[in-house]
């Protein structure tokens, strides 16, 4: 009895419409050059803030003064701008790099997890420097683990908002902490949507 001979996969043709909607595939990579650039401009943004941080430890007052329009820091009435670190200060500065580190991480998710995902493969299997997050990853996985990061840099902002609460009101507080927790229930009911689509395989 003879069995069917599989597709030859490699040697299909497309017919020229869907080949046109399948190449369109590759208007996503200016997207992804562009995150690419977004993300130079926050290494920029760190370094600058990281020298301001080291010529205020080593007694600029430029640097200092700097830092606390950065941060945003409050000045009692009646008092001058700071020309002192203080920890308040450095703990603010250190909060906001942190939180560039964590929206650059996202990038980095975004443009190696969506062009590999949407556009074409890397074909990173066997590289020493392959992610452990890009082996098993998919859309479901991606719009997860992008809601994560989320809630990271939502709470890095909240706490530097809590750190210097007296610039706020109220309100400010309240809405920022209410957005949070919205965030938080968003990639709960995210994952909880993803396991009941694709099950844990035992």
């Amino acid at each position: 009895m003879n069995t069917p001979t599989p597709p030859n996969h490699a040697s299909a043709r497309l017919r020229p419409l869907p080949a046109l909607i399948f190449a369109s595939r590759w208007l996503q990579l200016p997207l992804y050059l562009g995150l690419i650039l977004a993300q130079a401009v926050y290494v920029a943004h760190f370094w600058v803030e990281l020298v301001h941080l080291i010529e205020a430890a080593f007694g600029s007052e430029t640097a200092v003064a700097a830092i606390a329009k950065a941060v945003n820091l409050t000045v009692v009435e009646g008092q001058s701008t700071p020309t002192k670190l203080n920890e308040t200060m450095i703990m603010l500065l250190v909060l906001g790099l942190i939180d560039v580190v964590m929206i650059s991480n996202l990038l980095i998710m975004v443009i190696v997890g969506g062009y590999e995902t949407f556009v074409s493969r890397m074909r990173l299997d066997g590289h020493p420097d392959q992610p452990e997050w890009l082996s098993h990853v998919n859309a479901s996985v991606l719009k997860v683990k992008l809601a994560t990061a989320i809630i990271g840099i939502s709470s890095i902002h909240l706490l530097k908002t809590f750190i210097n609460a007296p610039q706020y009101d109220v309100k400010t507080l309240v809405a920022q902490t209410g957005i949070h927790v919205v965030f938080l229930f968003s990639a709960l009911a995210i994952a909880y949507c993803d396991r009941l689509l694709s099950p844990a395989q035992h």
